[in-house]
């Protein structure tokens, strides 16, 4: 790990959430009640949309695929957190630092590339509804869940060809609870402005992108609830898109505060909580915001209870 002689870096530590102290048992817990809340909470889901046939129409064929990421993405996350947090020497080699790198930002792209597909499902059905059958057919959302995979692997391959290869020779240690693309980018003994550029653009394209398109889509769904003559009918018509809607801003909200706003003002330890609330909790309220806000899916799930009693 010296610069001077060349020796590369065998270990990178993660400081986390090093400053705690003895609070680091009780965020421990917290952790892990959140962990198991998420993968229960989603797992429920998709075993609902998959059992109950009243769910098996394009949005819940995309919710049952979010689902999927969350359980994966916090996956990716959590286990090697809840480990750390234990331990007194937080140590990661590069190449399970890599991979952590490489399937948070998959499935963070995938998920952006999803949540975008769902707000098209919204507009074709509140828009465009007797073109909803053909726009949004079984070929149509299998593409657009394949896609958003796709996307995932595209932009994440790209980064790491930008990443991978840079030598590792100076300082180890990084300031987050994961390894994320930017503090260990930054650890690099070599110039890094075209690995930060190039992530910068990836992030442009596979994340803003999605998010302008989830924008569009809203704001043509908003003008045709506007336009319905009944405030029975415009209630009605916001109650199916206000659950996505919810997830939505709290996914970008979170995220963008965590990568957008201006370095000057950041600090470590306020990144790495931002960081916590959409890697860990914001997973914890999707499934809530999905079935306490819907009628449909809590229906299925007093049918499956009652037949299950």
């Amino acid at each position: 790990m010296d610069d001077d002689n060349g020796t590369a870096v065998t270990e990178f530590i993660l400081l986390g959430f090093s400053y705690l102290g003895a609070y680091k048992l009780a965020l421990f817990w917290g952790v892990i009640f959140i962990y198991l809340v998420t993968l229960l909470g989603n797992s429920l889901i998709i075993t609902l949309t998959l059992l109950d046939s009243a769910l098996s129409t394009p949005m819940y064929f995309f919710l049952r695929h979010l689902s999927i990421i969350e359980i994966l993405y916090t996956t990716t996350i959590i286990p090697r957190m809840l480990r750390d947090l234990l331990s007194s020497y937080p140590a990661i080699s590069p190449a399970s630092c890599f991979t952590q790198m490489y399937f948070f930002a998959l499935f963070g792209v995938a998920e952006c590339c999803l949540l975008s597909a769902m707000a098209y499902d919204r507009y074709a059905a509140i828009c465009r509804p007797l073109h909803y059958a053909t726009l949004m057919n079984r070929q149509v959302c299998v593409g657009m869940v394949g896609a958003s995979y796709l996307m995932g692997i595209t932009s994440c391959t790209t980064d790491a060809l930008l990443i991978f290869t840079l030598p590792f020779h100076g300082p180890n240690i990084v300031h987050h609870f994961l390894c994320d693309i930017l503090p260990v980018v930054r650890l690099a003994s070599a110039a890094t402005f075209w690995a930060e550029l190039g992530n910068f653009l990836i992030s442009l394209f596979f994340i803003i992108t999605p998010f302008v398109l989830i924008l569009f889509s809203y704001v043509r769904i908003l003008i045709t609830i506007l336009g319905l003559a009944s405030a029975q009918g415009r209630q009605k018509v916001f109650s199916t898109c206000s659950s996505h809607l919810l997830v939505v801003l709290l996914f970008y909200g979170t995220a963008s505060i965590a990568y957008m706003r201006p370095g000057v003002n950041a600090t470590q330890d306020m990144d790495q909580i931002i960081s916590l609330f959409y890697t860990v909790v914001t997973p914890m309220l999707n499934p809530f915001i999905y079935t306490l806000r819907n009628k449909e899916v809590m229906g299925a799930l007093r049918r499956k209870l009652t037949k299950s009693l």
